[in-house]
Formats: C-alpha cells, structure tokens, sequence
C-alpha cells in the first residue's frame, strides 16, 4: 500500500514538473503581453508592406535617392544630392554595398558638370546594368526602410507606454499599423518616415530627459537632437526651440532641480553631442565650398548673398558644407515656392490650410475622428485635471502643426507626417481611458475604429499612396490634390501588365516616374510632345493623377501650348472631361485613343 501511494505520488510530482516549463513559459508571456502584441502587429505590417511593394514599381524621388545614398556609403559624396540630408538614402542603400551598381569611375564622374544635371546624369548611368538589377535593388533597398519603420512603430510603443500605459501603446501602434500614409512610405527610400522618426525621438527624449535630468539623459538628448536635421532639414526649424530650451534651464536651473553648474555643464554636453552627431552624419567632411557652390548661392539670395556667403564659409567650420547647403536650399525652395493644388485650385505658395486639409482627406475616418477627439480629451486632462502627461505630445504636435501651415511648398500629406506620431499616442491615450471607465463601451469603440481602419487598409491595398477617405466622393482625387498626394510613379507594374494583355507595347504617356516602363517591356512616347513621328502613334494614352490636375505639367517654350500659367495647367484639360478606359493603381487615367 505505501508502495502504491509511493508511485502515485511521484507520478504525481512527475506531472507538476511536466507542467513546469509550460507555466513558466505562460507566465513568461503573460508579463510580456503588450510587447508581443506590439511584436505581431509590427511583423504583420512588416508582411503587408513587403506584398505591397512586390507589386509597385520605385517611386519618383528614388531615381535618384537610391544612387545617392549608394553614393554617400561607398565614396562619401554629399555632394551629389545635397538638398536633402543622408541618413535615410544611406539606409536604403545598404543592400547595395553586397551588389554590383553600374558606378560610374571616378575619373567619369570628374568630367560631368556639377551643375542640376549631374544626379540625373549618374543616375542613369547606375540603373543601366540589366532589368534584374534593376528589380533587385527596387525590392531589397526596401528591406532596411521596412526595418526602420518597425523600429518607429517600437518607439512609438515606448513613449506611449511611459507617458499612459501598455495597453494605450498597443492601441497606438495598431493605429500606426493600420494608416495607409504609413504604409505607403514606410518602405520608401526618402526623408518623410524618417523625419516624422526624428521628431519623435526628440520629443521622447526631452520627455525622459526633463522628467529626470542627469548627464546621461543630456547625452541622449544631445544624440536625438543632431539626429532630428539628419533625418529632414526641415528639423533644423528646431534650432531656435533648443536654444530658447536651454537658456530656459540655465537662468532657471532650479526647475529642473540642478545646480547652475551641473545645468551648465548639462547644456554643453546637449549642444556638443548634437554637432556630434551631425558631423558624424556626415562622416566629419568639412569641404570647400566649390566655385560651383559659390555661384549657386549668389544666384539663390542675390539680394543678402554677401551674408549669406560669409556666414556659410564660417559656419562649415562647425557643421558640414552640404548640411549648410542643403538647409540653404531648403530655404531658397520656400522662396520660389512649387507648384500644387488643392480643391481644383492651383499655386505656387501654399495654402495655410493645406494640411489640415489633407490629413482630413488622407487619413482613415476613424483615425482621423479618434485624433480630433483625443486633441481635445489631451486639453481637457491638462485643463480640469491638472495632468502635465498630453503637454509632451500636444507641444510637438501643435509646434510642427504651425509650421507646417506656414509653409510654401504643399506637394503632399507626407510632409505633415512628423505629426502622425503623436496623434496615434493621443488617440491610443484615449481610447485606453474609454476602455478603463466605461470597459463595455470602450471595447465596443476600440474594436469599431480598428477594424474600419483594418477594413480600409485591406479595401486600399496595394495602393496606399494614392489612398482618400470616403471625404473625397464628390470629384475625383486629382481634383481634391496633386503631386505625391495622388500619383508617385510607382504603378509602372500594373500599367505595363494592362498593356500586355491588349497586345500593346508602346504608350504615349504623361506620369510621375514615367522612366521605368522600360523595365517592364513597355515603351512610352512622351505626351508632352506633339504626335509625329515615322512610328505610328500608340493606340493608348496614360495621363498620371498630377499631370490631369496640371500641377506638375511643366512651363514649355513658344509654340507648346505650355508658355502661360493657364495653358500648363489645363494642357490635358481634354482628358478631364473624357471617361477613362481604365484607372491604373488608382493614379494612373488610361484613354484608348480615337
């Protein structure tokens, strides 16, 4: 009997020791919920932009950014494409360095005019290779960028979950998963995700920083403030913000509960870690500045560019000559402004409402109601309850915001992308406190927004660039917006297939990134120039979103219908009032011709 209670009992202890490794491996997960939650969502966005992009072509601005972050890894060449900072573009191009570009020599590049010519001149020269290298490098210069956007969704989970909790990040980063501008840019090589990135971090680390500041935070702080202008020179907006921020902590250094001089010795390390950092951007070249670069500076500011010139021969001393160059031509683009449109109307210089605009437009409706909503729920805590948390999300929201509103250059939603970040804290913020006070309702609300976001990112795919909410039905997309907003050269694909099927190929066409039809076998008659020729002329026409709304129809000389500001922008109005045969990746209007 005490043999057979023996055996049960060891059974017994057998069993629990079984169940051991499950239990600790249940526990384990347990406490980690919310980040393997946020893990999934981030490897099923991974998964979507990666199906998304087998589809699409590159899009127009990587034409050139693709070589010129190959350009800035293998021989440190800023010069090539200046006006906008590197970090990005060297990201996209990593894959590259296990590749064979068509380079072109040194002695080659030597004998091209560095003039607005020349990234196109080299460009070209890289994509010739082959078709395969071309799809090579179109697919895996998107692994890296779909690799940093995980790792943005990761920091949006953490500031969330420090400023309001577990489950607010993961409410958080569904929303981000789930926004179609994201997931459009998010695999691209260019400067929008990444600088909605800098923000961000800046933003995070002033947060962690002025919670507890000590020397070590300062060094983080220092890091993300260099790293902010790397990402997109409009970051560099940011400057007198810090300074003003670190004059506040020195004449008031109590506030911060420091001593005068620990808050001066934590303000020299901001302010040396941030040149660090841009320096190091820019692997420390501090050139000189070329006859070329002179004659491009006194043609940019002819009336202060004596100021202008001496400032910049003095402050390459301290921050690259391309980072100046570049936020000089940044600041000479807003001058002559760029040509867009919004509500059927055209111009050059903006609309202090353009962005509000196009966000309402290019955001899911959800999203878009939980971010009104969750603005003024921030205002409310900070008003009624005394709660300081909203401050670290409404200030930066609120600043890029205004900044955004007063700028000349409205070409698309993706510049106000910056913004995106925190309105998905906000809204992860209040719809977590929906769920803690009304548990029944706000699961109920959760589950409505995140599914009519999933419903619509589904409904969308694979085209998310050209994406509108159900705002815009009463016209069609180009006549709400142009540019980027509606067409980006990256349907080149799905336009080539449609040709094939009808045995066609040659097209006369007038598209964003037109250039790579070649690649997919189709050849393309420029629309912008009058039908002649031996060669009979294509059966089909394919006009881009853009070049319908007239945008970016270029100025042409005399006798091309092109020479007035009217006649560029209603060049194609004859196909505005023609039904299409088709509509390619909803930006891409096809006419069967008579």
């Amino acid at each position: 009997m005490e043999e057979s209670l023996s055996q049960e009992t060891t059974a017994e202890a057998r069993f629990v020791a079984s169940r051991k490794p499950l239990a600790q491996v249940l526990n384990w997960a347990r406490a980690r919920r919310a980040k393997l939650i946020c893990a999934a969502l981030l490897g099923i966005m991974s998964a979507q932009m990666l199906a998304a992009v087998s589809h699409k072509s590159i899009s127009t601005d990587e034409v050139v950014h693709i070589p010129a972050g190959y350009y800035h890894l293998v021989i440190g060449d800023f010069q090539f494409l200046n006006q906008h900072p590197p970090v990005s573009m060297m990201i996209g191009a990593l894959p590259l360095l296990f590749m064979q570009p068509g380079e072109m020599s040194e002695a080659e590049r030597q004998q091209v005019p560095r003039d607005d010519a020349f990234v196109f001149v080299v460009s070209q020269r890289f994509w010739t290779p082959n078709d395969s290298f071309y799809h090579r490098v179109a697919c895996w210069t998107r692994i890296p960028m779909i690799a940093f956007t995980v790792l943005f969704g990761s920091v949006i989970f953490l500031f969330a979950r420090r400023l309001f909790g577990e489950r607010a990040a993961v409410i958080a980063v569904a929303l981000f998963t789930l926004e179609p501008t994201v997931l459009a840019h998010g695999p691209l090589v260019h400067t929008d995700m990444t600088s909605a990135f800098g923000l961000l971090l800046l933003a995070y680390a002033v947060y962690v920083y002025v919670s507890a500041p000590s020397l070590q935070r300062a060094l983080y702080l220092g890091s993300a403030l260099g790293l902010a202008p790397l990402m997109k020179f409009s970051m560099v907006a940011i400057a007198p913000l810090a300074v003003l921020g670190i004059a506040v902590s020195l004449v008031f250094p109590s506030r911060l509960k420091l001593t005068r001089r620990a808050a001066l010795a934590q303000a020299a390390t901001i302010v040396v870690i941030s040149l660090l950092v841009i320096n190091a951007g820019y692997f420390f070249d501090h050139r000189s500045f070329t006859e070329a670069d002179n004659k491009w500076v006194a043609a940019s500011f002819p009336a202060r560019a004596s100021l202008f010139l001496w400032s910049a021969h003095w402050l390459r001393y301290i921050v690259p000559t391309d980072f100046l160059l570049g936020t000089y031509w940044q600041i000479w683009h807003s001058t002559v402004g760029h040509a867009g449109s919004i509500f059927g109307r055209q111009g050059r210089f903006g609309w202090w409402y353009y962005f509000p605009a196009a966000f309402a437009l290019k955001t899911t409706i959800p999203f878009l109601l939980t971010s009104i909503a969750a603005i003024f729920w921030g205002f409310w805590r900070i008003v009624k309850q005394r709660d300081w948390t909203p401050i670290f999300v409404l200030v930066p929201l609120f600043l890029f915001t205004a900044l955004a509103m007063t700028s000349t250059i409205n070409i698309g939603v993706r510049l106000y992308l910056p913004a995106y970040p925190f309105l998905f804290i906000m809204s992860g913020a209040l719809l977590e406190g929906l769920i803690r006070t009304r548990r029944l309702l706000g699961v109920v609300v959760v589950a409505i927004v995140i599914g009519w976001c999933a419903v619509e990112v589904i409904r969308t795919y694979p085209n998310y660039i050209p994406y509108m909410n159900e705002l815009a039905y009463s016209h069609p997309h180009w006549w709400y917006l142009s540019d980027s907003n509606v067409e980006w050269g990256d349907s080149m694909p799905e336009l080539a297939s449609y040709l094939h099927a009808r045995g066609e190929t040659r097209v006369r066409a007038a598209m964003l990134g037109a250039w790579p039809l070649g690649r997919y076998g189709i050849d393309f008659v420029d629309a912008l120039e009058p039908p002649g020729g031996q060669q009979p002329e294509p059966k089909y026409t394919a006009i881009g979103a853009s070049f319908l709304n007239g945008s970016t129809v270029p100025t042409g000389p005399p006798g091309s219908g092109r020479e007035t500001e009217e006649q560029r922008v209603n060049y194609f109005d004859e196909y505005r009032r023609r039904t299409p045969e088709a509509v390619i990746g909803n930006s891409i209007y096809v006419f069967r011709m008579r």
